[in-house]
């Protein structure tokens, strides 16, 4: 089982290419490295990530473009199994592929900009309301919030105070925009789907 997610710059066209950078260096560092990523036609691209993971790499992905004010970033997430397992990401096929791409093709109906799909309904429902929910601040993230979000997410084992130090903001203003950010509430979402997941496997 892998997760695949499948992602587009909003307004790419209206916007400076600052965006192009900050993509390619979170798509290396949500596939740990690995070239298991890609980006076409300009400003779409494709990622595969630990299933467990997928929460917390789109977070990281739409806080990485967030920070060049106005872009943003549409994301499906497709989990499955994968049949035919090539060099290139968009040369390989299975369930994984197919789940993202018709999680990416329903943002538009749906009005929103990240959405899940599995092969099980129930837990798609479930977590796709999280997702909902999580997007009314995810989708109002101004520059310092995408920053702090980032950051965090980089070094989630380090205290505020070492946020701050690093940032070179004081341990208040860390603190509050990480509070603007509801980073707490979107790590709680990351902690319950993983939970969910966990159990959607075993069944």
């Amino acid at each position: 089982m892998i997760c695949i997610i499948t992602g587009d710059i909003v307004g790419s066209r209206k916007i400076k290419d600052s965006w192009l950078l900050s993509l390619k260096t979170a798509l290396k560092v949500v596939s740990d490295q690995n070239s298991k990523w890609e980006i076409y036609r300009g400003d779409s691209f494709q990622v595969e990530v630990e299933p467990e993971n997928a929460i917390r790499a789109a977070a990281y992905l739409k806080a990485s473009i967030r920070i060049n004010k106005p872009a943003d970033v549409r994301m499906g997430i497709g989990i499955g199994d994968i049949k035919n397992k090539r060099k290139k990401l968009s040369e390989s096929s299975g369930d994984a592929f197919v789940n993202s791409g018709a999680a990416f093709d329903s943002l538009k109906q749906a009005k929103v900009n990240l959405a899940i799909k599995t092969d099980s309904a129930d837990f798609d429902e479930e977590i796709n309301v999280l997702i909902k929910l999580s997007l009314i601040s995810m989708d109002s993230w101004g520059v310092v919030a995408a920053e702090m979000v980032k950051l965090a997410l980089e070094n989630n084992n380090l205290l505020q105070s070492e946020l701050a130090a690093i940032s070179g903001r004081t341990q208040s203003s860390v603190s509050e925009a990480l509070k603007r950010a509801h980073y707490t509430e979107i790590m709680e979402m990351d902690r319950l789907y993983r939970k969910k997941l966990n159990q959607m496997i075993l069944k």
